[in-house]
């Protein structure tokens, strides 16, 4: 469990199920499971279940958060100091955060007591399916008031960063959170480069010896789309990932003009020893990058922590790559 915060994240962009996609939620311009009303916040199912309203009465000054990405969008709001403690605070980047709040654990391992002696607002986190977290129901016994989010079931950018809309109205900074959606869907926006001869791209390494190839409808195809590329075996209209053999990979590797996102890898000889054919892909000689330039000692990666935020400043960096201009290093860097 001690690299759960990251392996999640990761798991939720590759392997997801297939989820119902219904309109933008109201009120939204991008976001479909969360909207918002003078007093409240609105949490929409995926799954088809009943609406989560979580009332707002006051801002709130002391919240838990179950993923890293929620911080990175109070630092956004300039709201981080109300996040009291995480899941796993050896992979938070937000300096602020690590050295003032404490770390709760994971799932089983949770800690009731310090939970229950910070007293906090509200505990924030996901669920991976329709089955709420098992912890849940103890918190609420306890006590605590909890809501779950899907901020990681947002397959648009900027229906992830809108957001920030949510956080806004937990912490009383709807305006700021307006103010700065606008900034990044405007960046976002300015940036699309959408071809009709897209350079193509293959992404990802085996992780648990399965190749994932996430759909069309996917956050990570969408970006890469949206900078002028195209995922080598991404089926259309699929938001879940498809799994490929590694002699599949060779065939895309034949024909990529990129290597995207190799998972843990640094260096092309740390991406050579992940497996043996890996030395005679052809793009293996052409181009790879990695959006683990910020990371921390003990894991984790700002590209989850606050990427989720700024996808614009995403966008830039994979514009710069797949057309062979300067990269601004946002989140990723090149293999040598």
């Amino acid at each position: 469990m001690k690299r759960l915060i990251p392996i999640l994240l990761f798991c939720l962009l590759v392997s997801c199920g297939r989820h119902s996609r219904p309109p933008v939620a109201a009120g939204m311009e991008y976001a479909r499971w969360f909207s918002l009303t003078d007093d409240a916040v609105v949490i929409h199912s995926p799954y088809g279940e009943q609406d989560d309203t979580l009332r707002v009465d006051a801002p709130l000054r002391s919240i838990v958060c179950m993923s890293s990405s929620y911080i990175g969008f109070l630092d956004a709001l300039g709201c981080d100091s109300v996040v009291t403690a995480v899941s796993g605070l050896g992979y938070v980047s937000d300096p602020e955060v690590r050295e003032k709040a404490v770390d709760v654990g994971y799932d089983a391992a949770l800690d009731y007591e310090t939970i229950l002696k910070l007293n906090p607002d509200l505990l924030l986190t996901y669920a991976v399916s329709s089955a709420e977290p098992p912890y849940m129901a103890k918190l609420r016994d306890l006590g605590i008031r909890t809501a779950v989010i899907h901020e990681h079931l947002e397959s648009h950018p900027l229906g992830r960063a809108e957001y920030i809309k949510l956080f806004g109205a937990l912490t009383g900074c709807r305006e700021r959170a307006d103010s700065v959606f606008a900034q990044v869907c405007d960046h976002y926006l300015s940036l699309l480069l959408v071809t009709h001869y897209p350079v193509k791209v293959l992404v990802n390494i085996p992780y648990a010896d399965q190749w994932y190839i996430p759909g069309e409808d996917n956050y990570m195809t969408r970006l890469i789309h949206d900078a002028g590329g195209a995922v080598l075996g991404s089926v259309p209209e699929q938001f879940e990932s498809s799994v490929i053999s590694v002699e599949k990979a060779y065939e895309y590797a034949q024909e990529a003009d990129f290597w995207l996102n190799p998972g843990w890898c640094s260096t092309k000889a740390q991406l050579r020893s992940v497996h043996p054919l890996f030395s005679e892909f052809p793009v293996l000689e052409k181009s790879v990058w990695n959006n683990t330039k910020q990371t921390t000692p003990g894991g984790g990666n700002a590209f989850w922590e606050t990427g989720p935020a700024r996808p614009d400043l995403i966008l830039e960096d994979l514009r710069a790559i797949l057309n062979g201009t300067e990269v601004p290093g946002n989140y990723y860097f090149i293999l040598e």
